[in-house]
């Protein structure tokens, strides 16, 4: 947990811009693997945690804005079940420890907001990402609203999403170890990922990491010599000379912040030719990114930035031709870049994106697209400082998408595909690091890693070597 001030101040500022009602906001439960008792490890709810910081399951809490009342309804272990997971703190040492006072039973959340839907009060909630969530929502006001479905607070999302997009100094120093732990995670596939292992032994090492510094996954690890699928994960499939190996990781600090790199490499020692020409492109227009990022600039522009330079690099190799502008306007790049730039970072590896890409990465004024590629673009509104961003071009031969667009006749203006197919089996290339955006440009977050093909080489030779 942070200090309790953090939390008190939180939930003051979220009171203040809501204004009225109540503001109910539902912790996680745990959920079976195989059966009741057999659970998936536990993680609770980011908003939960940004307002309220308890990491446990069977938590509710309740914002009474007009009657001054904070409470947090759940249930202490009984002895019976601590037989099986040992002791467990009271649940009001930790509900005093986040600056709220009352702590209610479990069962009297129904009774509170019932009694406050009765009498006409708004109840502000968010949309439910968990069935149960859903079911406990039409549970505690299905028969005052009928249905609670759609029936969520935009308000409470707009608010929460101001909040949490800017990142204090303690989330920061807590992002920083999430993406020094996804560093040496990259670091055990650059060492382990040789000839004859298989993706899920190398992955299995990655993960080991996460878990021996008391960490998790933020996400399910990309492990793959498939690089062209953006979201491969691991398989039993044995790694051979001449593959390149997509390896996108995050991991996840105790408290729940997470990073998220990607690094591609040759499973031989050194880049052949091919790979590392389309290497080189993907990292100009990483570096072209990352060098416009600053409060104030549109990330959308950043996006079509990097795309410009994917066109350019790709228009020397021959693959693509004519303005480079104008290929990009007619989303010609996207036969081999069909997603978006990057995405916010924080609590969630995609931050607070349950609560809806329109409110996180997009304004009243700027509207998400809804054109292939761009639709992909998670995040597109002006950068402020305190965000914290993604940036992570690539580019992935996808036959079937290459076939798909030749044979719709498209592009034809700004695509050789007779060149493409020279290169429809070279797979997929990404290289992504994450950014907090400060007062007057971007800092980057975490220790060094290389991401130059050179440098790449050198770390990897002499981690393998060892």
């Amino acid at each position: 947990m942070f200090e309790t001030r953090t939390y008190i101040e939180r939930r003051q500022k979220l009171k203040n811009d809501i204004g009225g009602g109540l503001i109910l906001m539902l912790g996680n439960e745990e959920t079976g693997m195989s059966y009741k008792d057999n659970c998936y490890p536990f993680r609770q709810d980011s908003s939960f945690l940004y307002f309220f910081g308890i990491d446990r399951p069977g938590l509710a809490a309740v914002l009474d804005i007009d009657n001054h009342r904070e409470m947090i309804f759940g249930d202490d272990l009984s002895v019976e079940q601590t037989v099986w997971t040992g002791y467990q703190e009271p649940l009001q040492l930790q509900s005093d420890r986040v600056g709220v006072a009352v702590v209610n039973p479990g069962n009297q959340l129904q009774t509170v907001i019932q009694s406050a839907a009765g009498q006409g009060r708004k109840i502000h909630f968010l949309p439910p990402y968990r069935a149960e969530h859903q079911e406990k929502l039409d549970f505690l006001l299905g028969r005052f609203l009928n249905t609670t479905i759609g029936k969520h607070s935009i308000d409470l999302i707009r608010a929460i999403v101001s909040q949490r997009s800017a990142k204090s100094a303690e989330e920061l120093a807590e992002l920083e170890k999430a993406v020094d732990l996804t560093i040496d995670m990259q670091l055990a596939a650059l060492q382990f990922g040789k000839e004859g292992i298989s993706e899920a032994q190398v992955a299995g090492k990655m993960h080991s990491v996460a878990l021996g510094a008391g960490g998790s996954l933020a996400f399910p690890i990309i492990l793959t010599v498939n690089g062209q699928i953006l979201h491969n994960h691991y398989s039993t499939r044995i790694l051979h000379g001449g593959e390149l190996v997509l390896s996108d990781c995050g991991a996840e600090t105790a408290m729940h912040y997470c990073g998220d790199l990607t690094r591609t490499f040759p499973v031989n020692e050194t880049f052949a030719s091919k790979q590392k020409e389309i290497y080189d492109i993907v990292l100009n227009a990483h570096v072209a990114a990352t060098d416009q990022l600053k409060p104030g600039k549109p990330f959308k522009e950043v996006h079509l930035s990097a795309c410009e330079k994917l066109v350019e690099g790709l228009q020397q190799l021959g693959l693509m031709k004519g303005d480079k502008r104008e290929a990009v306007a007619a989303g010609a790049h996207t036969v081999f870049f069909p997603c978006g730039l990057g995405h916010m970072l924080g609590l969630d590896t995609h931050d607070m994106e349950n609560l809806g890409e329109q409110y996180v990465g997009y304004t009243d004024q700027l509207k998400q697209s809804t054109e292939f590629g761009l639709r992909s673009l998670r995040m597109g509104r002006p950068l402020e400082p305190g965000f914290v961003i993604t940036v992570e071009p690539g580019l992935y031969f996808i036959p079937s998408l290459i076939d798909l667009r030749r044979s719709e006749n498209r592009f034809l203006e700004f695509i050789n595909y007779d060149k493409v197919d020279e290169y429809k089996d070279f797979g997929g290339i990404r290289i992504e690091e994450n950014f907090c955006i400060t007062a007057d440009a971007a800092k980057l977050l975490g220790r060094t890693l290389p991401r130059t093909a050179g440098g790449i080489e050198t770390l990897r030779n002499s981690l393998t070597s060892n």
